[in-house]
């Protein structure tokens, strides 16, 4: 896979490159593999393993001593009671001090992201220098309860609106798929071109770079032996995948829709975390810089569509930083479902060489918390390995929403 990077072209994108003692900067960004959920290599582990082993690795690979991160926020969605013990006992467990204070926030597919945004703020307003973004989600232990209008307040849903926040995440894809005439065929083809890229990376070698190998323990469900196993590659990629082979698979939630396993986001395990300083006291301390956060920006759309989130999103952060769609090198916009990713591209009019250059968690798969911070390891890795400068990040939000992010890559 190529990717042809163009020169500085506007006055935006060249002021965003330049660099200032209060940038906030990444000194590390790292990832687990992406594992399938109830099948794959951590299915027998818990998120808080998975997290502390992300958290411990944030620090280490830069050679940070810990008591100098001053706070971490970590992104997660369908743990009980909000994870909040959970991910303060995974920070401790890695090494992270007592001293160094934590939260965790859910704003659904970009809880991720979300926790960058919040460390980056702290820091832009000197309330912080050091502090880390986290994602972490085990689709497997993690799955809640399915909530239905019975559980709400009759008035609440008497607001349309707030009655299409139930609606299941399928359905709200044939919702976009129909109102925006989006084939199946152009929506399989979007799809299999992800697993496509993504094993063409995996065969490459390209991801290894942003993924931390973790020894997990599986349990085999027949015999309940515990085996060892080193887990340092994706396992939901597929080779072979073709828009011929999608078409044999039945539609997932209508008769005759065009959603359908192949052509929605796998149902995964995984976390990331990212470590950010102010500029100044990355260079006091002598840490790495890989690259810088610039801005990010959310948006809320129709529930019912909600998939369409980044269409909206994209362009609020690049108006906030003057850039134009042409000023981006690439794009990672999360494949919740082929049919929200490929409006979104379609409707901002973004090359497709441009998106998901080592493919989407079509291919890769969405640990719903952790996919935020998992795009920005990937972005990075992307930037330094074609010579690209400036990427953004995107995704949609469940209950109707979207978020982006642009971010710098200085390698």
């Amino acid at each position: 896979m190529s990717l042809s990077v163009q020169s500085t072209s506007s006055s935006a994108k060249a002021r965003i490159l330049e660099k200032n003692d209060n940038d906030v900067v990444i000194v590390s960004a790292v990832r687990t593999a992406i594992t399938k959920a109830k099948k794959g290599g951590f299915k027998d582990t818990s998120p808080d393993l998975l997290l502390s082993h992300v958290l411990r690795a944030a620090y280490t690979q830069p050679g940070l001593d810990p008591a100098l991160i001053e706070d971490v926020s970590v992104g997660n969605v369908l743990p009980d009671r909000g994870g909040a013990s959970a991910a303060r006992m995974a920070a401790l467990h890695a090494g992270i001090p007592v001293t160094t204070s934590l939260n965790t926030l859910n704003r659904q597919c970009s809880s991720g992201l979300t926790s960058i945004n919040q460390i980056a703020a702290q820091i832009m307003i000197g309330q912080i220098d050091i502090g880390i973004g986290a994602g972490v989600e085990s689709m497997t232990q993690g799955f809640g309860r399915k909530y239905s209008p019975e559980e709400f307040s009759e008035e609440v849903l008497t607001n349309q609106d707030a009655r299409d926040c139930l609606i299941p995440m399928g359905f709200t894809s044939e919702n976009v798929a129909h109102d925006y005439n989006l084939s199946r065929h152009d929506q399989d083809a979007f799809a299999a071109s992800s697993f496509q890229k993504a094993s063409a990376a995996l065969k490459a070698g390209k991801f290894k770079p942003e993924i931390l190998p973790v020894r997990a323990k599986v349990v085999d469900p027949q015999t309940k032996a515990v085996r060892e196993v080193l887990v340092d590659s994706d396992d939901g990629i597929r080779e072979g995948v073709t828009v011929e082979s999608l078409a044999k698979l039945k539609p997932a939630f209508a008769k005759d829709g065009s959603t359908h396993a192949g052509n929605a986001s796998q149902v995964s395990d995984g976390a990331a975390a990212v470590l950010l300083a102010r500029r100044s006291t990355a260079k006091r301390l002598g840490l790495p810089i890989l690259g810088k956060f610039v801005a990010a920006a959310t948006a809320g759309v129709p529930p019912r569509i909600m998939g369409v989130g980044p269409a909206y999103a994209i362009p609020k952060v690049l108006e906030k930083t003057g850039l134009s769609i042409s000023d981006i090198d690439f794009y990672e916009i999360n494949e919740a479902f082929a049919s929200q990713a490929l409006y979104s591209v379609r409707q901002l009019a973004i090359p497709m060489d441009k998106v998901n250059v080592h493919g989407g968690a079509i291919a890769i798969g969405h640990p719903l918390g952790c996919t935020g911070s998992r795009q920005v390891a990937t972005g990075l890795n992307i930037a330094k390995q074609y010579g690209a400068r400036v990427f953004v990040t995107s995704m949609c939000i469940g209950s109707g929403m979207g978020m982006a992010a642009v971010f710098v890559s200085e390698h």
